[in-house]
C-alpha cells in the first residue's frame, strides 16, 4: 500500500515513468511516506543509508556506475544540509542526480517548530533546477505539481547533466497508507532537435499522423518569414491554423485569425466537438483569453511545444512534449513526413466556421475607429497596439497582411507602451500607428517630453473613461 499524499503519489509515478531506478534512502520520519511508497513499489531498487553525506555520495556513485540519474531522498531539517557536498560533487561533475527532500508545510517554517529550516533554495548554486512542491487540494494543485516534477526531471539532461532538487512539504498524520496503486501521471517529453542520431523520433512523427483533429496556434511574434511554396503546400491543408494579428506573418498558407468571434458564437456542446487532438504552439504570447479557457476546459490529447529554449510552458495544462528547436526548422522537417492518407475536414470545418463568422459593424464608438483605421492602414506600416482593451478589439478587424504589428505582450502591461513605439519608430523607416486608451496614454505621456519622433508617428488616443 502507498501513502495516501497526492504529491508523493505524483513523484513516485513521474520518477518510474521517466525510468528513475535507483534510490537511496535516509531515516526519518518526515519523509516516511516518500520512503514506504517508493519501498512497495517493485520498480525500484532501494538502498537505505543512515547517514545523509554519505547517502548523497552513494547515490553518486550509482549514477556514475550506470550512466543513469539516481535519487537521495531525507527528512526535514539539517539532514538535508549534510548533503551538499555531494550535490556539489554532482553538479561539478555532472551526475544526474535528484534530491528529494520531505519538509514541514510552509506556514511552520521560522515558527520554532522542531526541525525545520527554509529548504527550498538551499542548493540554489549548485543545482540545475529546484522545485517546491505543492500539498495538493485542487485539480489545479495537481496539475502544478505534476509540472513541476517534470520540469526537475527534464532539466536534469538538459544541455549538460547534473542534479536537481524537489522539496516536498508533508503534513501529518504521516502513516496513511491506504492507496493500493499510483495514480497515471501525465510524463512531459523533450526532444532536443529532430536529428535522429541524438534521438529516435520516429515515434513522435506516428503520433502525428495518429490524429485527424490537429490545430497549430502561432503566438505573438516580431517577424516575416517566407515558407517555400512546396513546404506551404505540403503542410497547411492538414493542419487547423490559428494565430493573432501580433503574430504577425509566420503562418505557411491563410490562418483563421477570428477564432476568437467563432468561439463565442458556438454552444457548449459544439465547442466540446470542435476541440483537437493535437495542438502545436509556437512563438509567444496569445492574447485570446476565450482560446485559452477552451482548450483549458477541453483539453487536446497532445500539446507539443517547439521553441528554441527548449522551456517547459504549458498555457493550457495539457503540454506533453517539447522540441526544442527552431518553429519554422521544425514545419519544414515535418512538412515532408506527413502521412498524405489523414484527411482534412478538421481544417475545413474551421475554415467553414471563420468564413461565416461576418466581421461585426459597431455605430460610432472605440471599437468602430478601431475598425476604421485598421481597414485604412497602409500597406507597409506597423502599427502598435496598446494592452487591455485595444489589443483585444483589434482582433476582431482585418488587417493588410503586410502591416506589421507590435504590441508589449510579455508581461502586458500598460506603463510602457507609447515609449516602446516611439523608440521603435526612431529607428524606423516605415509609417508607424500607435492605437492606445487614456490610462495607457497617462501612465506614459511623458515619452512625448523626449522629443524622440521623427515625424514618422501617428497617435490614435481613446478618451475611454481610464480603461475599459
Amino acid at each position: 500500500m502507498y501513502s495516501d499524499k497526492k504529491n508523493v503519489l505524483q513523484l513516485v509515478a513521474l520518477l518510474k515513468e521517466h525510468g528513475i531506478r535507483n534510490v537511496v534512502l535516509c531515516p526519518g520520519s518526515r519523509n516516511m511516506p516518500i520512503v514506504q511508497t517508493l519501498v512497495q513499489h517493485p520498480f525500484f531498487s532501494c538502498h537505505a543509508v543512515t547517514d545523509e553525506r554519505n547517502a548523497g555520495f552513494f547515490a553518486v556513485g550509482l549514477a556514475l556506475n550506470s550512466g543513469r540519474p539516481s535519487v537521495v531522498c531525507c527528512t526535514s531539517g539539517t539532514a538535508l544540509l549534510d548533503m551538499h557536498p555531494a550535490v556539489a560533487e554532482a553538479y561539478y561533475q555532472q551526475v544526474p542526480l535528484v534530491v528529494v527532500s520531505a519538509d514541514r508545510p510552509a506556514a511552520w517554517i521560522g515558527q520554532m517548530d522542531g526541525q525545520t529550516l527554509h529548504q527550498e533554495r538551499v542548493f540554489h548554486d549548485v543545482v540545475k533546477k529546484e522545485v517546491c512542491l505543492p500539498e495538493i487540494h485542487t485539480r489545479e494543485e495537481e496539475w502544478y505539481c505534476n509540472r513541476l516534477i517534470n520540469e526537475a526531471l527534464l532539466e536534469m539532461n538538459h544541455h549538460g547533466k547534473g542534479p536537481v532538487h524537489i522539496n516536498v512539504p508533508i503534513s501529518e498524520p504521516f502513516f496513511d497508507f491506504t492507496v493500493e496503486q499510483l495514480p497515471e501521471v501525465r510524463v512531459i517529453q523533450r526532444y532536443q532537435g529532430l536529428n535522429v542520431y541524438e534521438r529516435e523520433y520516429g515515434s513522435l512523427i506516428a503520433r502525428l499522423g495518429r490524429y485527424s483533429k490537429r490545430m497549430v496556434v502561432a503566438g505573438q511574434q516580431n517577424m516575416i518569414y517566407q515558407f517555400e511554396r512546396k513546404t506551404a503546400k505540403m503542410i497547411y491543408k492538414y493542419f487547423t491554423w490559428l494565430c493573432e494579428h501580433t503574430a504577425n506573418q509566420t503562418v505557411p498558407g491563410v490562418p483563421v485569425k477570428n477564432f476568437d468571434m467563432v468561439l463565442a458564437s458556438l454552444d457548449e456542446s459544439q465547442k466540446d466537438k470542435l476541440s483537437p487532438d493535437l495542438v502545436i504552439t509556437y512563438g509567444g504570447h496569445i492574447v485570446s483569453k476565450r482560446l485559452k479557457q477552451w482548450l483549458r476546459k477541453y483539453p487536446p490529447k497532445e500539446h507539443w511545444h517547439v521553441a528554441s529554449d527548449g522551456e517547459v510552458r504549458d498555457t493550457f495544462g495539457a503540454l506533453t512534449t517539447v522540441i526544442e528547436m527552431d518553429p519554422f526548422e521544425f514545419i519544414e522537417k515535418v512538412a515532408v513526413l506527413i502521412d498524405s492518407n489523414v484527411g482534412y475536414e478538421y481544417p475545413k470545418q474551421w475554415e467553414y466556421l471563420s468564413k461565416k463568422t461576418e466581421e461585426p459593424f459597431f455605430e460610432y464608438s472605440e471599437m468602430s475607429a478601431i475598425g476604421a483605421l485598421l481597414h485604412a492602414l497602409p500597406a507597409n506600416s506597423t502599427l502598435h497596439l496598446a494592452n487591455s482593451s485595444v489589443v483585444r478589439y483589434a482582433q476582431m478587424f482585418k488587417l493588410p497582411k503586410e502591416v506589421e504589428v507590435c504590441c508589449n505582450r510579455g508581461t502586458s502591461g500598460i506603463e510602457g507602451s507609447l515609449s516602446t513605439a516611439l523608440g521603435y519608430a526612431w529607428a524606423s523607416d516605415k509609417l508607424n500607428f500607435i492605437l492606445l486608451g487614456d490610462l495607457s496614454f497617462f501612465y506614459n505621456m511623458n515619452a512625448l517630453w523626449d522629443n524622440s519622433s521623427r515625424g514618422n508617428v501617428r497617435v490614435l488616443l481613446f478618451n475611454n473613461g481610464g480603461g475599459e
